[in-house]
């Protein structure tokens, strides 16, 4: 492949619900531009895009793909990504580094759940969008219907480009209303002439037309002049305008194409290249130190990593988008974040698994690299003497989450090594070593997004591990005032150990008053890791505890807070006042009092009403209004409280508070319930008392667990 200038390049995401064809697409695509001699198929599994074995079983992108290729004299990267927002991990990156997306809607379903979710992400990214409607040929294809969908549920301002002659059985071709003619089948590697409309179709093009000089003009005061005094827009004027409307996203422009019958894709390989910029004339990005970087072929390298794939034989693969500058094998660059220093070995152009060396490319152009040594995903990099960091891409939390047990015992390391580069190459996984449940907890986006990581770490790391239920972390607290008394003596022979502690424990809370009848010497208070605090009194008279035990006393509570009288969970919101003891002369030293403490905190604390807490979460579902039903009528069944309910267009916005232990099983019911169709969002609210019969389930699991390990 030769070099090209950033004049010559564009960069186009392929986004969509799953389904709607947007590998299809890509393979017509390159079938068309002479790239393939065949169209690919996902059933038969040789297309160039979904190459990955996992995604030959599925029967669907699972990985985005780049595919770079030539035509007519440009260089386009063409990124084609899944569909189910289980891996927006993988989308998100990909609408990160094109100029524009194109949003396929199907004819036959039209606005679904993921298009919404797609264009609410491209919103917050300010990512230009064409809209391009899919399977015109399909039985139920419906254009006007999908068109008012689009205006319905994502924006007023589309505007159709072009439209089908015909649907379903009887399509025929696609009628532009930008070129004022009609495409049909096209020859691969042949682009085909446009033909005269079918009879019939001059009126019904010519009110398209009047609706898009219309919504063009209305973006612009000059055009709207122009408009005015003359009728109408000249063609250069409504290019002109169309493609400024397009980079403001005052204007999404409404495509179609048939990836079946070969329909419309060689003009929209031209509306790429003819609509969409060049990377030069589009916005600067602002870094994080708030310095424009514009994209200059000649100005200082700046590269931003989007992506990182391991690659069996060459090792980490890092996928680049160069924001300024030329950049050419054998580049030093300085990572903005680890301040090291990475020499750039090779650069790749990428067509699905295939790849080709290239040397320089330049901004505005994608590529890729290998071996760099101390280099990640959001990793910025830079020519040395810059002082320049991009903005890094923000991932959604985690919605669903599992444990994962090493098969073998010593395998522990093993697995924490595949799954930490799991995330390494998917940032939207998140690998936790949760030391409060003993447990490596594996978060995701979904049961999908865990079926994949579980595929993984077998067939590729060739790790056996079970996925098995995440432990809950409960707390534990109390409900009254309780005193606690403890003596610890020990005769071994020489030097014994002594110490008797006596406290009061109390729920804690803000602004409390002093205990009554206790006479305060000194106070501690600590912010609890776990959440929470403790409060530590010094209410000693009369010098019966000598004040060098007093932190002993402290270490022990804490210890027995680490390791709940209950459950084993955490302790937290408890005030402790030491008020009486006795110690030895010879015998007292750090450790009795130590245990003296625990056991006396102990006692206190099973009088004292005590009660394990459970993490409550805040989930808003997104959920289509025929489906409402089912949702609301579910939650009660899951020991959710719904605190109300709201309408999104098309969608109702439920907003509820879900145990974390029913949470962690909802996003396969949602799923279920829906037909795929419902979203939903957490985020930690509180801790809240268990019910009562769960709680004493809680406390039997934990003492017949402690009786095993004696």
């Amino acid at each position: 492949m030769r070099v090209y200038d950033a004049q010559h390049v564009r960069t186009a995401v392929l986004l969509g619900h799953a389904g709607c064809g947007k590998t299809s697409l890509a393979e017509a695509i390159l079938y068309t531009a002479g790239i393939t001699t065949r169209k690919g198929s996902v059933a038969e599994r040789n297309t160039v895009s979904d190459y990955h074995d996992l995604e030959h079983e599925r029967g669907t992108s699972v990985f985005t793909s780049l595919l770079t290729f030539e035509w007519n004299g440009y260089k386009l990267n063409l990124l084609d990504t899944p569909g189910y927002d289980d891996f927006i991990g993988q989308v998100l990156p990909a609408m990160r580094v094109s100029d524009i997306g194109l949003l396929l809607v199907s004819l036959q379903s039209g606005v679904e759940v993921g298009t919404e979710l797609l264009w609410k992400y491209a919103e917050r990214q300010g990512l230009p969008i064409a809209l391009v409607l899919s399977k015109p040929d399909s039985e139920q294809a419906n254009f006007e219907r999908t068109v008012e969908h689009i205006r319905q549920r994502l924006s007023p301002s589309a505007v159709a480009l072009q439209y089908p002659v015909g649907e379903g059985g009887q399509f025929r071709g696609i009628a532009d209303v930008l070129a004022q003619c009609f495409y049909g089948a096209e020859t691969p590697g042949n682009p085909p002439q446009p033909g005269s409309l079918p009879e019939g179709e001059q009126e019904r093009l010519r009110l398209f037309r009047e609706q898009l000089m219309e919504a063009v003009a209305a973006t612009d005061e000059a055009l709207m002049e122009s408009y005015f005094a003359n009728g109408e827009l000249t063609q250069e004027e409504l290019e002109r305008g169309l493609r400024q409307a397009l980079l403001q996203r005052a204007i999404f422009p409404v495509l179609c194409t048939s990836s079946q019958s070969n329909v419309g894709l060689t003009r929209l390989l031209q509306l790429l290249t003819t609509l969409v910029p060049p990377p030069t004339e589009l916005p600067p990005v602002r870094s994080v130190e708030g310095v424009s970087i514009a994209c200059d072929p000649a100005g200082p390298v700046v590269a931003f990593v989007y992506r990182t794939l391991s690659e069996p034989s060459l090792g980490d693969m890092s996928f680049l988008r160069i924001y300024s500058g030329t950049l050419r094998t054998g580049t030093e660059l300085v990572n903005a974040q680890t301040g090291s220093v990475e020499r750039i070995p090779q650069l790749f152009t990428v067509l699905g698994k295939k790849r080709t060396e290239v040397s320089p490319i330049v901004a505005g152009d994608l590529a890729a690299t290998v071996k760099l040594r101390n280099t990640h995903t959001n990793n910025t990099l830079h020519d040395k003497g810059m002082t320049v960091t991009l903005p890094p891409i923000e991932f959604p939390p985690p919605r669903v989450r599992v444990a994962v047990v090493p098969v073998k015992k010593g395998d522990e390391e093993k697995v924490g090594t595949a799954l930490h580069q799991l995330q390494e190459e998917d940032p939207s996984y998140r690998v936790e070593h949760a030391q409060e449940l003993r447990q490596i907890i594996l978060h995701g986006q979904g049961e999908l997004h865990l079926a994949v990581a579980r595929w993984l770490l077998q067939r590729r790391f060739r790790v056996e591990a079970e996925f098995v239920e995440p432990r809950i972390p409960y707390r534990e607290t109390i409900q009254k005032p309780a005193k606690g008394y403890y003596k610890h003596k020990k005769q071994t022979g020489g030097a014994g150990q002594y110490a008797e502690v006596h406290l009061l424990i109390e729920p804690y809370t803000d602004g409390m008053p002093d205990p009554a009848g206790l006479t305060v010497r000194s106070r501690e208070e600590y912010d609890l890791p776990w959440g929470g605090k403790l409060v530590f009194l010094n209410c000693i008279v009369g010098g019966v505890i000598d004040a060098r035990f007093m932190p002993a006393i402290l270490k022990g509570i804490m210890e027995k807070m680490q390791d709940g009288p209950l459950t084993g969970s955490y302790v937290r919101d408890i005030r402790v006042s030491v008020f009486d003891g006795k110690m030895h002369p010879v015998d007292s030293n750090e450790a009795a009092f130590k245990i003296a403490g625990m056991m006396a905190f102990k006692n206190a604390f099973l009088e004292a009403e005590p009660r394990v807490l459970e993490p409550i979460y805040e989930v808003i579902i997104t959920v289509p209004e025929e489906f409402v039903g089912a949702v609301m009528s579910d939650l009660p069944s899951r020991r959710a409280t719904i605190l109300g309910i709201e309408s999104d267009g098309h969608y109702q916005r439920i907003r509820a508070h879900m145990p974390l232990a029913e949470l962690d099983r909802y996003a396969a019911a949602l799923r279920s319930l829906t037909q795929g169709r419902a979203t939903y969002t957490q985020r930690f609210a509180e801790y809240v008392p268990v019910p009562p019969h769960i709680q004493q389930k809680l406390v039997e699991e934990h003492r017949a667990h402690a009786a095993e390990e004696v």
